[in-house]
């Protein structure tokens, strides 16, 4: 297996993985917080696929699925369009309310992105430094390992979500 397919293969696991999180379950369910402080399912998902769109839109040099594609206008979250989640508020946590139909379809959408670029990578591509502001600098490799890390994370703390949900 080269490197561009052990990719796909690591990110062909979050969509298939959220779909199963977001099975069956109604807008009461994904937004639902077990705390005020809490993530929802929604809004841990939206998040997940807004982190995978804009940072391998980055590193492919490519537009977001969110603007080009029109799921920000779809959504009408009262965000800026490169908001990706990261430090929210509560209060800006409570306003991800998104079905799971369209929760899918967006990160549907940015899979399908994300493989169409990860498929045109060589070993080469990896090794490149993209990001020398960290230390040591960031390779495209590290990027996009730390990429599909965070939705793995983000996928877990769904899942216990909808666990809880499930026995409340």
């Amino acid at each position: 297996m080269n490197v561009a397919a052990l990719l796909v293969e690591a990110y062909s696991r979050v969509p298939d993985s959220a779909a199963r999180v977001l099975d069956g379950l109604d807008l009461d369910a994904l937004t639902y917080r077990p705390d005020p402080q809490a993530n929802s399912i929604s809004w841990l998902i939206w998040h997940l696929a807004r982190g995978q769109d804009a940072q391998v839109a980055d590193v492919a040099g490519t537009e977001q699925a969110w603007t080009a594609d029109g799921w920000a206008e779809r959504m009408a979250l009262p965000f800026d369009d490169w908001d990706t989640g990261y430090g929210h508020t509560s209060d800006q946590v409570a306003q991800v309310r998104m079905g799971a139909e369209d929760l899918l379809g967006y990160l549907e959408d940015v899979h399908r992105r994300t493989v169409q670029y990860l498929t045109t990578l060589t070993e080469a591509d990896l090794d490149e430094v993209i990001d020398e502001s960290w230390d040591p600098p960031v390779t495209r490799g590290v990027r996009l390992v730390s990429v599909v890390d965070d939705d793995v994370a983000h996928l877990g703390q769904a899942a216990y979500l909808r666990g809880l949900i499930e026995r409340m």
